[in-house]
């Protein structure tokens, strides 16, 4: 594989194998106007429309995905079946690379309602913070966002991540419980200080490059959340803030999600 040095890439990670939803990427979902997209390739169009990207790229270890992308046209790179997450999966496309890219994207590939402006902004931000590794972003919770994620964490369920940051919008720490504790008295207010941490990450070659190489720390492993290495390797993560979107950004972890975002893609008339 080759790419354009000093571009951007967006990697797709991919896999067929999930306790919650098994052959999830295949999963079929109806767009505004009726038509049946595989999940994978709803992700991909929606990676695909961010401006100025070199290249997007579906990264999986299953040959089912990979026959499935190629078919819609995506390049596809077939990765270790070994790489315990996404990051690791896109460090093993850069290990693939002639040349190295200023950026590595990774968009996960169970979340098509993703806003390509929301990348852009990403991408704008992590190159005016040349001491910054690692840059993802997060929106601040709506007291309605609040609300279910407080209800899901008292059900037992995780409902999505929060993440806490300093003034200088660097990560302190990331947590699938709601992060800071909010007071019942503060529940009606705006939700202070709760944000949700959105999936997508920005990666300079270096940094990703250390993340795999180091094994994994006892936090990512208690948590389940794969940027909390970077932490313990003593690389920083930057939060880009950015306002809420016009729609929850769903991202299809069970089958009963699908129809969130059917009902999403409805209300942007992507089809």
């Amino acid at each position: 594989m080759t790419t354009t040095p000093g571009g951007v890439i967006i990697v797709i990670p991919a896999r067929y194998h999930s306790t919650r939803f098994p052959a999830k990427p295949l999963a079929l979902l109806r767009g505004a106007q009726g038509t049946l997209r595989p999940l994978i390739e709803r992700t991909w169009r929606a990676a695909s429309a961010v401006p100025g990207i070199d290249r997007v790229v579906v990264a999986t270890d299953d040959a089912r995905i990979a026959d499935v992308a190629q078919g819609f046209g995506a390049e596809v790179a077939m990765t270790p079946a070994d790489c315990r997450n996404g990051s690791e999966r896109c460090a093993a496309v850069l290990a693939m690379l002639g040349d190295d890219p200023r950026l590595v994207i990774n968009w996960q590939g169970d979340a098509p309602l993703t806003p390509a402006a929301m990348v852009t902004t990403l991408i704008e931000r992590i190159d005016a913070s040349p001491d910054i590794g690692v840059m993802t972003p997060a929106v601040p919770c709506t007291p309605a966002v609040l609300a279910a994620l407080i209800a899901d964490q008292d059900a037992g369920r995780v409902g999505g991540t929060t993440v806490v940051f300093n003034q200088a919008l660097r990560a302190l720490y990331f947590s699938k419980r709601v992060i800071p504790y909010v007071p019942p008295a503060l529940l009606s207010a705006e939700a202070p200080q709760v944000h949700l941490h959105i999936g997508v990450y920005a990666y300079r070659p270096r940094a990703l490059r250390m993340y795999a190489a180091a094994a994994p720390s006892p936090l990512e492993d208690l948590e389940g959340l794969e940027q909390l290495r970077f932490a313990d390797i003593g690389v920083g993560v930057g939060v880009a803030l950015c306002r809420p979107p016009g729609c929850d950004l769903i991202e299809c972890n069970n089958p009963g999600d699908v129809a969130q975002i059917e009902r999403a893609l409805a209300t942007l008339g992507v089809d």
